[in-house]
């Protein structure tokens, strides 16, 4: 992993040395915590920085045989890691080998290969830095020219931490996304019963109908909006979009507003009608929706009982996509209500579905309004950045991509966007190489610069740069 790592063209080390590697960076999504964030959390050891929340690494641990005291459970914070380090050299091929090392290198300058023999010398020399303020929460980000970060938050959120950060004198923005998922999570009437109260104690709304929920929805957009927000994102399994009425959709949540369970069916008439009203908010306020589709989430029940969600049992769901996506995008459209939205599929065998679905909803829109976003989750690998890049291409503009994000709950996980633009680079200078591109550096150079920066910068209304 030296400086021409994944760079196998001299095309390719001009394109990452020359133009984008020490580009600044603009995460748009990622699961950090705007606590850490706003308070400039000291980490006690490296598991807290590096193991703590990241089920990406408890998955490859699980199935590599290690017993979960060392994932979630009790073992100490250094067995933990010396029970990680274990296991690092059996994750060749897999994304985390080449992540893992780029951490350690542009963190710590540690280049060594990670394993049983080393890693205690590793734990300590790591710790000792620690206690360094440039490997605090804010500076392990400023440390990486970070310019832009936006949280993963829940309508109910105070943004406490948001508005803490956006008081004081600081290096990079930090702004909230509003993510509602509970507010359509319909399954489950009693969950959902307590988190309507909970939605109606923020918004200072009692909710006992429909036309109460959306107000209170449209309170919490508001109050979002005054707080920097300017992106919505969605976790959805599908985009079912179920034509539906005002009348139904309120005589529905009448129904579990009482504590009824309703019906799969009832289910998606609700959803759809909630999803439009929300998507409606978001066009009028002038903010940009993401949409995730696909993850078959919770898939063990019994671990999900004794860790909760986002613990590393999610994988690919394989529903259909295509039918109700374009079903829903068409209805806001007709209702000239469509956002510029971003769309993200869990599942490679649905990438030309989600591709060219981007295309058929960008007339007389600036451009890339309706756009296919990065490689998510499971595809976030060398593979799976290619083809998505390569589908992306065959179907529609490369050049209107806004780029990379990192979709992680670690301070540690921002060398993705450098693997990103080694990626891109390599793949560039290599038709470049071939005479399939024109062989000018300069000129390929400007278009890899609008992905990794300029896209994300023109794209988003960000409140700093005073866009509407």
């Amino acid at each position: 992993m030296d400086e021409h790592f994944l760079l196998h063209t001299k095309q390719a080390r001009a394109l990452y040395h020359d133009q984008v590697g020490a580009l600044p960076i603009i995460d748009f999504h990622n699961h950090l915590s705007p606590k850490d964030i706003a308070e400039n959390r000291q980490f006690n050891n490296l598991t807290e920085l590096w193991l703590e929340g990241d089920h990406y690494k408890w998955r490859v641990m699980r199935w590599h045989g290690v017993p979960e005291k060392y994932c979630t459970g009790n073992a100490s914070p250094e067995e933990k890691f010396m029970a990680w380090a274990e296991v690092v050299p059996a994750t060749v091929r897999n994304p985390l080998f080449h992540w893992t090392h780029l951490e350690l290198q542009r963190y710590f300058g540690i280049r060594g290969l990670l394993n049983a023999s080393n890693a205690f010398a590793i734990y300590q020399q790591a710790n000792e830095m620690l206690h360094d303020p440039a490997f605090f929460a804010q500076g392990l980000l400023s440390g990486k020219h970070v310019e832009v970060i936006c949280t993963t938050d829940d309508p109910i959120d105070t943004l406490q931490y948001h508005r803490l950060w956006a008081g004081s004198n600081n290096t990079f923005k930090m702004y909230p996304t509003f993510r509602p998922d509970n507010i359509y999570r319909l399954a489950d009437a009693e969950a959902y019963n307590k988190y309507i109260d909970a939605l109606a104690g923020s918004a200072g709304i009692t909710i006992a109908s429909y036309d109460q929920l959306l107000m209170a929805i449209a309170t919490r957009v508001e109050y979002f909006h005054l707080h920097g927000c300017r992106i919505a994102d969605h976790g959805l399994e599908q985009l079912s979009y179920q034509p539906s009425s005002e009348a139904l959709a309120a005589q529905i949540f009448g129904r579990i507003r009482s504590g009824q369970t309703i019906s799969r069916e009832e289910q998606q008439h609700l959803r759809s009608s909630l999803l439009l009203f929300l998507c409606q908010q978001y066009q009028t306020h002038g903010w940009v929706q993401q949409f995730h589709l696909g993850a078959q989430r919770n898939n063990n029940a019994a671990m999900l009982w004794q860790l909760g969600a986002d613990a590393g049992f999610d994988s690919m769901g394989d529903g259909r996509q295509a039918a109700g996506m374009a079903s829903f995008f068409n209805e806001l459209n007709n209702r000239n209500a469509l956002a510029k939205t971003i769309l993200y599929n869990i599942n490679p065998s649905d990438n030309e579905v989600f591709a060219t679905m981007c295309g058929n909803f960008n007339v007389d829109k600036t451009p890339g309004y309706f756009q296919w976003g990065a490689a998510w989750w499971f595809n976030d690998q060398k593979e799976g950045i290619e083809g998505h890049l390569n589908t992306l291409s065959n179907q529609g503009i490369l050049s209107d991509f806004v780029g990379m994000v990192t979709d992680s709950r670690s301070l540690m996980s921002f060398p993705r966007h450098e693997y990103f633009r080694r990626i891109l680079c390599n793949l560039l200078g290599d038709e470049m190489n071939r005479g399939e591109i024109p062989n000018d550096v300069d000129y390929i150079g400007k278009l890899l610069k609008q992905i990794c920066y300029d896209n994300a910068v023109n794209y988003f209304p960000w409140p700093h740069m005073n866009k509407k």
